[in-house]
């Protein structure tokens, strides 16, 4: 009989590397947002993928920055947490790329006593001698990594990253039910849903500024009846997030309620409001509240 096998894979790396595009890839549902600005990964996602024999615990991080305010600081706590844990650490780097941001993370990649790939993304838009360049430059700094070169978005490579994964997960039994996908609730992924589209359609500070809080999830057999609050820091970002006649406001209700129905199979009620919640982002306090520091 096969023994059963179970581990956590964390993925790390700089900020816009594809990290959540990879998770999504891996386990073939959109669980982490995407956008082209950096930190739309604010928490620590998991990510479920089953087999008969295995299970793979996939941990989608923030982006590696220098933190600013104390929710950057609470978003890198995230990031500490993904070595503590790990069975094997897949670090994604971007074709091109030459470092990642923080020192004291990258020491800690070289001197991983538990496997390391090391996926070099985005190999689409590159060509053969830039790639050979990359594979040669990573297998010096990292020589303690598999490496792999990979195009997340067009899933190249990625089957075979996934099942290397597999031959290295240690005997366990699973760590969850056979049929779950993620340990976040349903609200954790309508506020993604809204957040995601602020990010795609606010410009400079706004979408940093903003934190989302659904207050009511019902759910009936053929509609869930959703209320959510927007917090933003101050009373301009409010009427900024509204736009004329609420017309801002609509456009990221409409879009966020499309991806809703799509993810959770059943028509979606999306009431939203904005509210100001002054210098949440630097607030012990409602950092707890928002799930940042535990």
């Amino acid at each position: 009989m096969t023994k059963h096998k179970a581990g956590f894979v964390n993925i790390i790396g700089n900020p816009n590397v594809g990290k959540s595009t990879l998770m999504n890839a891996f386990v073939g549902e959109r669980l982490s947002i995407i956008t082209s600005k950096a930190q739309t990964t604010r928490h620590r996602i998991l990510g479920i993928v089953n087999g008969d024999d295995f299970q793979v615990l996939l941990s989608d991080t923030p982006g590696i920055i220098k933190p600013a305010y104390q929710l950057q600081e609470s978003m890198m706590e995230f990031v500490k947490s993904a070595f503590e844990d790990a069975d094997i650490l897949l670090y994604l780097v971007e074709l091109g790329e030459k470092e990642l941001k923080d020192e004291e993370f990258f020491k800690k990649i070289t001197n991983s006593k538990i496997p390391v790939l090391l996926l070099i993304n985005k190999i689409d838009k590159g060509n053969e001698q830039l790639l050979s360049e990359a594979l040669n430059m990573w297998q010096e700094k990292v020589p303690n990594a598999e490496i792999f070169a990979i195009s997340a978005l067009q899933n190249f490579g990625v089957p075979e990253v996934f099942n290397r994964i597999i031959e290295l997960l240690p005997e366990s039994p699973p760590f969850y039910p056979k049929d779950q996908l993620t340990d976040k609730p349903e609200r954790f992924f309508v506020n993604e849903a809204i957040r995601e589209k602020i990010l795609m359609h606010y410009k400079k500070e706004i979408p940093y500024s903003v934190e989302i809080d659904t207050e009511e999830f019902f759910e009936d057999e053929n509609i869930i009846r959703i209320r959510s609050v927007i917090m933003v820091e101050r009373e301009t970002q409010k009427g900024i997030i509204i736009g004329h006649k609420g017309s801002a406001l609509k456009r990221v209700g409409v879009e966020a309620r499309k991806d809703l129905e799509k993810f959770f199979g059943k028509q979606i009620h999306l009431e939203l409001y904005v509210k100001v919640n002054k210098d949440w982002r630097s607030n012990e306090r409602q950092l707890r509240r928002f799930g940042y520091n535990q």
